[in-house]
């Protein structure tokens, strides 16, 4: 983008007029039902190489699944991102319980981060190019 192009003051309102969202929610909504799955394969990890019952790990296991397949719906309001964060730290924080969870954990935040911080910077983007397309059309518009 070149600098000195005339810019929007309100980005944000940019972004509401017209339309320019979906690059955010849809990348951290892939990384949800990629963690789904990945979730969905510790399940029997958690039932025959932990200790803890069976119950509590079907409860971890299949509500890591549930939840990310629910998040990755819920991301079109603005806490849906909160609890998705709050996901990421508890799949690292499954780390004690299943060793290998810190790497899966980890790299998942990991996409998850880059995720939500790029899909934010193709939005910006897009406003951006938007603006200065319109101060464009303003300075060529017959007066």
């Amino acid at each position: 983008m070149s600098e000195n192009l005339p810019l929007d003051d309100n980005i944000a309102e940019d972004i509401a007029n017209r339309k320019i969202t979906g690059a955010r929610r849809a990348m951290c909504a892939a990384i949800l039902t990629l963690e789904a799955i990945a979730f969905g394969l510790v399940t029997p990890v958690l039932l025959t190489l932990t200790s803890i019952s069976t119950g509590l790990a079907l409860l971890i296991g299949l509500g890591f699944v549930v939840a990310c397949i629910v998040l990755a719906g819920m991301l079109k309001r603005p806490w849906g991102y909160g609890a998705g964060h709050l996901v990421q730290a508890l799949a690292v924080g499954l780390g004690p319980v299943v060793g290998m969870m810190y790497v899966v954990g980890g790299l998942f935040a990991l996409l998850w981060f880059t995720a939500y911080w790029l899909g934010g910077k193709i939005e910006r983007e897009k406003a951006e190019a938007w603006a200065a397309w319109d101060a464009q059309q303003a300075e060529s518009a017959p007066q």
